[in-house]
């Protein structure tokens, strides 16, 4: 079992350190110069992320969670949920249990990018596209506006260092009119269906994906082609995706493949596709639809899967697949073990339902001569107890590219776990949430087995939890006051973390001017 103390909390701040010049806004500190070593088109892989919106870590027929032996163990949920080519790929590679994402999508969606925790790069609410939507006591100077001109991305770096960058689907990266809601504005070289809105108006083509009878503000852009058609949003960014990266292989460049589908997001609108197979399962009609759009997201994998073999670089392509946030299935209680069970939680909570996600890594081909595979050589069907966190994923993808990047960020390369060691580091994950959602005014800390809530608007003992993870995966046992010792530790180690990223806070109820720190 990972412990804190007074020594692993010195660790901590050793390894967790990053520049030193605090910023106002999240991107200064990427202004010192980054080096990059070029390598030859032929020796690097070809990247495909896809990213799920709304999807937990149950939401799946792939067993992510394991037992006291470490050996995975199946919950009922596996059993609901058919996913037949997530299982493909995680036979093939490696899947953690312990995966973090921010529990709303811009944070998370802004982290990937930038390597950034979400207190550090301050896009700590999803972004509502129209209106500052900081909350009443959060912090009004937040990063409403996403990324922003100046800001160093994962795109514009892979650009610069010889990728051709594809996004297709959702962006949600900036507020409307702003430089972030187009992915264009910050690295990627095409951009299909991208937009400030995190959600479709419509799923459906006839619907002109909600420019005809749903809500025309929200129609996602750039797909008039499909207008009209019985065809479901999902398998149009799915063929969408598959023409780009088709352009790619051609044109002999290496591609990085942003999939970012807006399924499984509300509204939920059943996948006809696979809606006979839960006809019966007694379930309301919500629950029915979302199982379907699962099974759509899990079909455009598939897809791309064959895709990629069908055009011969499936061998040289890395394939990243996750989750944004927690599960957001319509299912029971938001803070209850519910939609992700035996997790407590879902999406937009402070509980682990909220926050941990599906994450496999996997080459979307195995050969075992392959160059790149050797160089990267990723475990068969290994499910690992170690930790990663959506900001881990930007110097990890630079890495594998051989793009070497001068200035350090919260995020660390996870390429030795991917190839089943262990790292020497001790678990860190940082989630800042100065806003009203589900789950209002928070910070959760995780360090080693050990996870801390601070809630900045409740007093004496409610104002903490603090939990073992090890042995509470469901958070039943708040041990706050049973161990203060712990509780003190853990206490510090969060005011540490937030201290360095220059994080912003919530204020009094009583007092607006009064700012609020962890004490």
């Amino acid at each position: 079992m990972l412990e804190s103390s007074d020594s692993t909390l010195a660790f901590r701040r050793k390894e967790s350190s990053v520049i030193g010049v605090k910023s106002t806004f999240f991107y200064r500190f990427l202004f010192t110069i980054l080096l990059f070593s070029r390598v030859d088109a032929s020796e690097q892989p070809n990247i495909l992320v896809f990213l799920v919106d709304d999807m937990g870590v149950m939401d799946t027929s792939v067993a992510f969670l394991a037992d006291e032996k470490g050996r995975p163990e199946r919950h009922p949920f596996n059993d609901f949920y058919r996913t037949p080519n997530m299982e493909r790929l995680a036979r093939q590679g490696i899947r953690f249990r312990q995966f973090y994402a921010n529990s709303v999508c811009s944070p998370s969606r802004v982290s990937l990018m930038t390597g950034q925790t979400s207190a550090k790069h301050r896009s700590t609410q999803f972004i509502s596209p129209t209106a500052n939507n900081a909350g009443e006591y959060g912090p009004k100077g937040w990063q409403w506006e996403g990324i922003v001109p100046g800001a160093t991305t994962l795109p514009a770096l892979l650009q610069e260092g010889g990728y051709r960058t594809i996004h297709v689907g959702k962006a949600h990266f900036g507020p409307v009119d702003s430089f972030g809601s187009l992915p264009e504005n910050f690295g990627f070289d095409v951009n299909i269906a991208g937009c400030a809105y995190g959600r479709p108006g419509s799923y459906y083509g006839k619907d002109h994906f909600g420019g005809k009878n749903g809500n025309g503000t929200r129609a996602v852009p750039g797909l008039e082609k499909y207008h009209g058609e019985e065809i479901h949003l999902t398998e149009v960014l799915t063929l969408e995706m598959n023409e780009a990266i088709s352009g790619a292989v051609e044109d002999e460049e290496p591609f990085f493949a942003y999939m970012s589908h807006y399924a499984v997001h509300g509204p939920f609108q059943s996948d006809d596709r696979f809606a006979a197979y839960y006809e019966d399962s007694g379930l309301k009609a919500p629950a029915k639809a979302f199982a379907t759009m699962i099974e759509g997201m899990d079909k455009s994998l598939g897809d791309i899967l064959d895709q990629l073999e069908n055009l011969g670089v499936a061998e040289s392509t890395l394939v990243l697949f996750l989750g944004d946030n927690g599960s957001d299935a319509p299912r029971g209680d938001a803070h209850a073990v519910s939609s992700a069970a035996p997790l407590r939680g879902k999406k937009a909570t402070h509980y682990e339902g909220g926050m941990r996600v599906p994450f496999i890594a996997s080459w979307a081909k195995r050969n075992s001569e392959s160059k790149l595979q050797k160089q990267l050589a990723i475990p068969n069907d290994k499910l690992s107890d170690q930790v990663g966190t959506v900001y881990d994923l930007f110097p990890t993808i630079l890495s594998v590219a051989g793009i070497r990047q001068g200035s350090r960020v919260d995020g660390v390369d996870l390429s030795s776990m991917l190839r089943g060691k262990r790292s020497r580091r001790l678990p860190e994950f940082l989630m800042h949430f100065p806003h009203k959602h589900r789950s209002s005014y928070f910070t959760s800390y995780r360090l080693g087995d050990w996870k801390l809530v601070y809630h900045y608007h409740k007093i004496g003992e409610e104002r903490y939890e603090l939990f073992n993870l090890e042995d509470d995966l469901d958070e039943s046992d708040n041990r706050a006051f049973s161990d203060p010792n712990r509780l003190q530790l853990m206490v510090r180690a969060m005011g540490k973390a937030l201290e360095e990223a220059d994080a912003q806070y919530v204020t009094s109820l009583e007092d607006p001017s009064q700012v609020l720190r962890p004490e």
